[in-house]
């Protein structure tokens, strides 16, 4: 997927200003962290990068 670092980049920044604006705490964050680290690593991974692809290519078409 092409847009990959874009993405992470759009997520970084929403975390973080869940963070600084809306009261997510550190340990929020970590356990968001570990969460997706471990998901990558799970048989669901590559579902859930066709389904993030197919939703970028349909906004990116609008």
């Amino acid at each position: 997927m092409n847009v990959s670092l874009p993405l992470v980049a759009i997520l970084g920044a929403v975390v973080w200003v869940a963070w600084r604006y809306m009261g997510l705490r550190g340990w929020h964050i970590a356990v968001c962290l570990l969460f997706g680290f471990f998901l990558a690593a799970t048989s669901a991974a590559p579902e859930i990068r066709r389904v993030v692809a197919v939703l970028v290519r349909s906004l990116s078409q609008h």
